[in-house]
């Protein structure tokens, strides 16, 4: 063998030696990290493969455990229903938006060890097989779950994964808590200044012609002679991504996976939505089922009554937040 085929060789092994990704693992034994599989590149190297080193594979079990504060769980994905209105005890009217936690179960595991991240990727609703891609149903068939007809992922901590296949119902949250709602907001299209950043307009008196609506003067003659980028004008309205925090989970029904939560969701009827506990105003973990709830082998759920958060002695709805 030439000088430079041992010397690429060599080279090759080297980097396949080393992890990329990170040198030491989350967590406080820190632990140094290796590939999931690793051979040698060499001319003594066995026909059959039996110099591959295999990395210890991580066993997730689905079962309830304890959750801390530096824990994470896992969002679902839900379906907007529409808008409600309730009354409350105290006769006041209670907007409401109606969500549907349509079937959704873990299609995906991600770790440190193979992707570098803990995280859980989740599965919502059917769709037949013809109606997806190629690598869609690929994935779906390599990970042994139901075709789904939308997929997300959310980082979770260690101790809060969960088995492929599991299931994740409505009762993965209790009522009474706060969470964060992501979407895509409804697309108004083309708007003008006054519809899209509520500009006050011209005047509508004598004098002003066909600039009724006009967004007005948008530069500063010779100096600087040019328009800021990020200047307010008309353009392309919604259809982003916007996350409402701390919606109120007000009621929620386990036997048909529906959800009651107080105030506005982004997004029109019909279109998808993320929920995860919320980020500022944190659950008690006490009350949180973790890392979800796992329904007892004698429940049915078809039984199970909804579950309205408890409003105390103060109107909830009439207080500001």
């Amino acid at each position: 063998m030439s000088a430079l085929s041992r010397g690429l060789i060599s080279r090759l092994h080297h980097l396949l030696s080393v992890n990329p990704r990170a040198s030491l693992a989350p967590g406080p034994t820190r632990t140094p990290l290796t590939f999931h599989l690793c051979r040698r590149f060499s001319s003594e190297a066995l026909v059959d493969g039996a110099d591959i080193v295999y990395e210890p594979t991580r066993i997730i079990e689905a079962k309830p455990g304890v959750m801390t504060p530096q824990s994470k769980r896992t969002g679902v994905i839900a379906v907007k229903c529409g808008m409600a209105a309730l009354w409350d005890k105290w006769g006041a009217r209670i907007p409401i938006s109606i969500l549907w936690v349509d079937d959704n179960i873990v299609s995906q595991v991600k770790t440190v060890e193979k992707e570098g991240i803990f995280a859980l990727q989740i599965g919502c609703g059917q769709k037949k097989a013809k109606h997806l891609t190629k690598p869609e149903v690929g994935h779906f068939r390599a990970q042994g779950v139901p075709m789904r007809r939308k997929l997300r992922e959310f980082p979770v901590t260690e101790d809060g994964l969960l088995s492929v296949g599991t299931s994740i119902g409505v009762r993965h949250f209790v009522p009474g808590q706060y969470v964060d709602v992501t979407g895509i907001t409804r697309g108004k299209g083309f708007q003008g200044g006054m519809k899209r950043w509520g500009f006050k307009g011209g005047p509508a008196s004598h004098g002003n012609s066909l600039a009724h609506r006009a967004i007005g003067s948008t530069g500063q003659r010779d100096a600087p002679g040019k328009v800021f980028k990020g200047k307010k004008m008309p353009g392309r309205m919604g259809g982003k991504q916007r996350t409402v925090k701390n919606v109120w989970i007000y009621k929620i029904d386990p036997a048909r996976n529906l959800m009651w939560v107080r105030g506005q969701v982004p997004g029109a009827e019909g279109n998808f939505v993320f929920i995860r506990d919320a980020f500022y105003k944190k659950p008690d973990i006490s009350q949180l089922p973790f890392p979800t709830y796992f329904a007892p082998e004698d429940e049915d759920p078809l039984e199970l009554e909804p579950l309205v958060a408890d409003l105390g002695d103060v109107d909830p709805f009439m207080v500001a937040d």
